[in-house]
């Protein structure tokens, strides 16, 4: 009998890499959305019972979400949605808070407005899919949201930093993503990035794109409370800061 990465040999390379991203995306909106938890083990048996096919497929999914920061993988333990401790999130987001300041900073302004209203179109896709409750949608649109305005900075290095900080914080900003109240929030703050644009403001552009992404960092340390007693005297630390 073939043995599983045998078999998925035997399989077209389109259909194998098609079969991967179908399961690595559906599991990262599980993580996304928070149906799953940070620290949520991800076994392979359940997860090839769910998809079907060969286990060699969910052990690709699983590369790829490893590869993009959002499942860890350890020796004898297999997978799980990775898990941040408090100090973690601290650390990651004054580093986010720091990148994502320097480039709204850099954008010169007023912006072009074929730029504002690119954003702008965007801005209007993320809230259509908010009212049509289509969660998938709400999540891309906001990150190419501010992929296009952090792009306006003109440092495609420094762009691609914010991306990657971006992109690591997907297990800790899911469960705000669904939350009506922070997503109004949202939408109102996008609202005013773009009016910033239009304008002269960089300092108040750049401290609202700070303050933007607070919220999703406050509400993860809220959630791990209780796992960690660090939490308190961390968020007293950053509040200082």
């Amino acid at each position: 009998m073939p043995d599983a990465s045998h078999a998925a040999d035997m399989v077209p390379h389109e259909e194998r890499s098609s079969l991967e991203e179908r399961i690595a995306r559906e599991i990262e909106e599980d993580i996304i959305f928070g149906r799953l938890e940070p620290g949520a083990r991800l076994r392979e048996e359940h997860l090839h019972q769910r998809f079907g096919g060969s286990r060699h497929f969910v052990r690709q999914a699983l590369v790829r979400l490893e590869r993009a920061g959002i499942v860890a993988r350890e020796r004898n333990k297999g997978a799980a949605v990775r898990s941040f401790s408090a100090e973690e999130v601290l650390q990651i987001y004054e580093v986010r808070e720091m990148l994502q300041r320097q480039a709204a900073m850099r954008i010169p302004l007023p912006a072009r407005p074929d730029d504002v209203a690119r954003i702008a179109a965007i801005h209007a896709d993320y809230e259509r899919c908010a009212d049509a409750g289509d969660l998938r949608g709400v999540h891309e649109a906001n990150d190419r949201f501010h992929t296009a305005l952090f792009g306006l900075c003109g440092n495609e290095y420094l762009l691609a930093l914010v991306k990657q900080y971006m992109d690591l914080t997907y297990a800790i900003r899911a469960k705000t993503l669904a939350d009506p109240a922070q997503l109004t929030v949202s939408r109102a703050h996008h609202a005013l990035m773009i009016e910033y644009l239009r304008g002269n403001d960089a300092w108040a552009l750049a401290e609202l794109c700070v303050h933007h992404v607070r919220p999703s960092k406050d509400a993860y340390l809220l959630r791990i409370q209780g796992r960690d007693g660090g939490v308190s005297r961390s968020r007293r630390r950053a509040r200082r800061s």
